[in-house]
C-alpha cells in the first residue's frame, strides 16, 4: 500500500501556485524558489482543470467554472478553430484545449475550419496515410488528435468514425498489436533504438478506441509487447514525471481487459510498477521543477488514476483519482 494523500495534496498546491489571478488563468509552469510567473498558457488552463478532476477537487461555484471556459475559449484562433502554443502540434492543443472544455460540458465557440478536410472519410484517410510513422509518438498526437477533436466538437460524422477505424484495423501489426503503417523497426529514443515510441503512439489510438467502445485490433499481442518493452527496460519508464508512464500502464491494462489474455500476469506486472512509480513520486523533492510543470504533472496523475482502478487498495487516496479518459479522449 502506498500512501499517495500528501502527493495529491502537494498537487493542489501546484496548481494554486500557477494560478494567474482570476478564475480559470493559469500558466503552464508553477513558479519555483521566487521565479516569476510566465504567461497564461493552453496547457496551463487545460491542464489546472485535468488536475483538479483527477484528484476530486474540480470546481463547483459557477463563477469559477465560468472563468475557466471563458479563458479556454477565447484562445481558440476565429478563422481556424485550432488552439496554439509552442511545443505541440496544434492539432495535438486543439484536441487538448477541447478535452478540457468537455468537463464543464461545453465546447468550442467556433468550427475546425483547418480540420474541415479530414471530415470526409476519403480525407481522413489521406490524413493518416500522410503522417510520419518514422516518428509514431509525434505522429499520434495528430492522428489521434483529429479524431478527438472532430468528436468533442461535434463535428465528427458516422461515415469519418467508420472509415477511422478501418484504417486503424488495416494498419495494426498482427505481430504486435502496435498501430503503424508496415512493420514497426525500432525507432531511437533516449539513446536506444526501441520500440517504446509505437507503443506510445498506439495508446494515443487506444483511448479512441476504448471512448468509441471499439475492440483493439490484435490486443493479445499488444499485451505481449508490452511485458516485453518492460522486460527489455529500454525506455526510462517509473524515472519521469510525464505521459510515458500512463502510456505503458494503460496499453496494458485496458487491451488485457479486452479479452482477459495474460490477466494475471498483467495485474502482477501492474502491481510491481506501481509500487516502483508510486514511491518514486512520494519521494520526489517537491521543488524539483518535474513536478511544476503542469502539463507533466497531470501525466503523472493520469497514470496514477489508472493505477488506483487497476489494483484495489494498492494507492491510498483521500478521493477516488478519476481519469479523464473514462468520460472523453485524448490527453
Amino acid at each position: 500500500m502506498i500512501d499517495l494523500r500528501g502527493f495529491i495534496d502537494d498537487a493542489e498546491a501546484i496548481v494554486a501556485r500557477a494560478n494567474l489571478g482570476r478564475h480559470g488563468a493559469y500558466a503552464r509552469h508553477a513558479p519555483v524558489g521566487g521565479a516569476a510567473l510566465g504567461p497564461i498558457d493552453p496547457y496551463g488552463c487545460s491542464d489546472a482543470a485535468n488536475i483538479l478532476y483527477t484528484i476530486g477537487r474540480f470546481p463547483r461555484g459557477l463563477d469559477e467554472r465560468a472563468g475557466f471556459v471563458a479563458e479556454m475559449q477565447k484562445q481558440q484562433e476565429p478563422d481556424t478553430g485550432l488552439w496554439r502554443e509552442t511545443t505541440h502540434h496544434p492539432i495535438h492543443t486543439t484536441a487538448h484545449c477541447l478535452a478540457a472544455l468537455e468537463l464543464f460540458d461545453v465546447g468550442c465557440l467556433h468550427p475546425l475550419t483547418a480540420l474541415a478536410e479530414a471530415r470526409q472519410p476519403a480525407g481522413i484517410r489521406r490524413f493518416l496515410d500522410d503522417l510520419n510513422f518514422l516518428l509514431p509518438w509525434h505522429a499520434s498526437h495528430q492522428g489521434a488528435g483529429v479524431y478527438a477533436a472532430l468528436v468533442l466538437a461535434g463535428e465528427a460524422t458516422p461515415a469519418f468514425q467508420e472509415a477511422y477505424f478501418a484504417w486503424m484495423a488495416e494498419n495494426s501489426d498482427p505481430a504486435t498489436g502496435l498501430i503503424c503503417k508496415g512493420v514497426p523497426a525500432p525507432v531511437e529514443h533516449s539513446g536506444v533504438a526501441t520500440l517504446f515510441p509505437h507503443l506510445a503512439g498506439s495508446f494515443h489510438y487506444l483511448f479512441n478506441h476504448q471512448y468509441a467502445r471499439r475492440p483493439w485490433p490484435n490486443p493479445d499481442r499488444f499485451v505481449d509487447t508490452c511485458f516485453a518493452l518492460r522486460r527489455a527496460r529500454e525506455f526510462p519508464l517509473a524515472k519521469i514525471v510525464g505521459f510515458a508512464e500512463i502510456d505503458w500502464v494503460y496499453c496494458l491494462n485496458r487491451c488485457m481487459r479486452q479479452n482477459g489474455y495474460a490477466f494475471g500476469d498483467g495485474l502482477a506486472a501492474l502491481e510491481d510498477f506501481a509500487e516502483e512509480y508510486g514511491c518514486f513520486l512520494v519521494e520526489l523533492d517537491r521543488a524539483d521543477d518535474r513536478l511544476n510543470d503542469l502539463h507533466m504533472l497531470f501525466g503523472a496523475l493520469c497514470c496514477l488514476a489508472e493505477l488506483q482502478q487497476a489494483l484495489p487498495g494498492k494507492l491510498v487516496t483521500e478521493r477516488p483519482l478519476k481519469l479523464v479518459l473514462d468520460r472523453r479522449p485524448f490527453i
